[in-house]
Formats: C-alpha cells, sequence, structure tokens
C-alpha cells in the first residue's frame, strides 16, 4: 500500500480542524499550556505544504504529555485530539486495522471532548463528517475495518468509521 503525500497532508488537515474546534476547551481548564495548541499548528503548517519534520514528532508527544499531566477528562481528550493531529502526517501505509485508529482518533477525541464539556459528541461528529475531505475517506478505505473497543470511545469509533466509508 501506498500513502502520498497530498493524502496525508488532506487527512493532516482534517485532523487538525477537528482538533482546533476543541483547543478552547483543553485551554480554558488548563491555563498558560501552549502543547496542543503547538502541535495542532505543526499540523496545520504541514497540511499547508511545509516538510514533514521532527518538530511534528516532538509536538505530538508534547500534546501526549500535556493530556496525561490533567485531571480534567474534557481536557485530556481534548489535548489527544491534537495528539492525533500532529500525528496523522505519520500515518503508516500498513494494512493494519491499527492504522483505523489513526484516521479517526483526532475526530473521535473531539467528540468524546465536547461530550465531556456537557456538548454533544454527535454533533462534533457531523460537523467533522461533513468537512472530511474526499481523501480522507479514500485513505481509509484503503484499510481493513479498525477494531475499535467496546467503550465510549469505540463507539465513536464506529459511528466515525462507518460514516467515513459510506457504510451509513
Amino acid at each position: 500500500m501506498e500513502l502520498a503525500l497530498d493524502e496525508l497532508r488532506a487527512l493532516t488537515g482534517w485532523a487538525a480542524a477537528c482538533a482546533a474546534r476543541v483547543l478552547p476547551l483543553y485551554e480554558s481548564r488548563v491555563a498558560a499550556d501552549a502543547r496542543p495548541r503547538s502541535a495542532i499548528a505543526a499540523a496545520q503548517e504541514f497540511a499547508s505544504g511545509a516538510p514533514r519534520t521532527k518538530l511534528l514528532r516532538t509536538a505530538a508527544w508534547a500534546a501526549l504529555s500535556a493530556a496525561g499531566e490533567t485531571s480534567d477528562a474534557a481536557a485530556s481528550a481534548a489535548a489527544r485530539a491534537a495528539v492525533g493531529a500532529a500525528g496523522a502526517a505519520y500515518l503508516h501505509p500498513l494494512e493494519s486495522p491499527h492504522q483505523v485508529k489513526h484516521i479517526v482518533g483526532p475526530a473521535q477525541q473531539a467528540a468524546l471532548a465536547c461530550e465531556l464539556a456537557g456538548g454533544s459528541a454527535e454533533a462534533e461528529i457531523e460537523w467533522a463528517l461533513s468537512q472530511a475531505p474526499p481523501e480522507v475517506r479514500e485513505t481509509l478505505r484503503k484499510f481493513p475495518p479498525g477494531k475499535p473497543g467496546k467503550s465510549r470511545l469505540g463507539d465513536l469509533h464506529r459511528h466515525l468509521e462507518s460514516a467515513l466509508r459510506g457504510d451509513r
């Protein structure tokens, strides 16, 4: 399987847009921590044509640390959306169900963050689906079906994956 740079840029741009929508949830709960914002910015730069560099990985790891350091579940999910956005540029061209988590993860985590903050996960998913460029759907279809768990995150994963594949 091959993944073209243009496909990765489209996926990363969509992932960054999903994560950016919930960034205010993180920033309102965890003051003065710019790590998720930096991860989203790095993803946006790559999506706009910048080279894929170590900065993306470093920003993703920093946002993951931020997610783990907060006890606020909504803030943690929002930071994990940022992790997924920066990591999307490094989606592996392996025919593995595990890779599907990397495709739907940013939107999935954004939806969870909204829900945990008292909003609607469904509304966030519908927004994400409405914004997904054709390349995201085409990239997802290259992979075998994902294997989400039985948790709320798994429910969100199933909803996103099914809709992006055109199963619903």
